[in-house]
């Protein structure tokens, strides 16, 4: 297998790293011959997939919305690994529920992880990135383009990425720095699993057409981030088809409305609209640091 040969021996840096997407990332960078900075809340996790790479990693537990944190951590990686030639800004979390009954500390902490935590990602390595002229993912989502009810506070999220990486794509263009925009779809991630542990989640995701509520595994899924990274692709999307999913951008929210309109009321008659707290097994961290534990009758997520 072919990788590219640019990225060889150079660093990367990925944020959100302890598992899922942002683990089978890194081991497909690691595969590529890159080295790797681990970047996440959770160092003993980060240190079991570190362990795993085929090349020198470096674990850096940090809060990615903390700017002198983030500034700390990247001295370290510029002395330990050297500059990094490609940043994934992966790290991110989700709830689902009813936007006015939502608890605001935890709407509002979803805003800062996915989308001042990239804007803090960006604002501490793109002055590494121009001495490389390096790569700058941002990984989105299709709720970037296509906001559905009961995730009110991720699709804004994703959007504001979204929107902040196209912005930031036109400042350095000039500068031989590269912008992508990972947009992914249902991925086997824990996140994903908890999702169906929650009824109105489950049953709106069941409504989708066949072809976009199928889940993707998460090796497939950061097989084709990696291949957009050796391209230093504008937009990667993963699954590929996503690609003509865009045209149909405009007609989206119709759509949603529509559906919305015919199945929310049938799921309130069936059950209540409850809160889900944060997603995911990272979801028990990012409720600490808001200085609140997971509801009392959460199920536990999977590892």
């Amino acid at each position: 297998m072919n990788y590219s040969v640019a990225l060889q021996g150079r660093t990367a840096v990925v944020t959100g790293a302890a598992r899922g997407l942002g683990a089978g990332i890194a081991r497909e960078l690691a595969a590529r011959g890159m080295r790797v900075a681990l970047l996440g809340r959770e160092a003993a996790t980060l240190r079991s997939v570190a362990s795993r790479l085929p090349t020198e990693a470096g674990v850096y537990e940090v809060d990615v919305t903390d700017d002198s944190g983030m500034m700390a951590v990247a001295a370290r990686i510029e002395c330990d690994l050297g500059r990094p030639s490609v940043v994934v800004a992966n790290a991110g979390v989700a709830e689902g529920g009813p936007f006015t009954s939502s608890d605001p500390s935890t709407w509002r902490r979803v805003v800062e992880v996915n989308l001042i935590g990239s804007a803090v990602t960006a604002r501490t390595f793109v002055p590494h990135l121009l001495e490389t002229h390096g790569y700058f993912l941002q990984v989105a989502s299709t709720a970037a383009f296509g906001a559905a009810p009961m995730m009110s506070a991720y699709c804004a999220s994703k959007a504001g990425a979204e929107a902040f990486a196209r912005s930031i794509r036109a400042e350095l263009a000039h500068r031989n720095v590269a912008v992508g925009i990972a947009y992914l779809h249902w991925t086997d991630t824990d996140m994903i699993r908890d999702v169906e542990r929650h009824t109105v989640l489950r049953e709106l995701r069941q409504h989708m057409p066949a072809p976009a509520r199928k889940v993707y595994p998460v090796a497939q899924v950061s097989s084709w981030i990696a291949r957009g990274i050796d391209r230093r692709a504008a937009s990667i999307y993963a699954p590929p088809w996503l690609r003509l999913a865009q045209l149909a951008r405009p007609v989206y929210p119709a759509a949603v409305s529509l559906l919305s309109r015919r199945t929310l009321p049938q799921l309130t008659g069936e059950d209540s609209l409850e809160q889900t707290g944060l997603l995911g097994a990272g979801g028990r961290i990012e409720e600490e640091s808001i200085g609140r534990g997971r509801p009392s009758d959460a199920s536990e997520p999977l590892g």
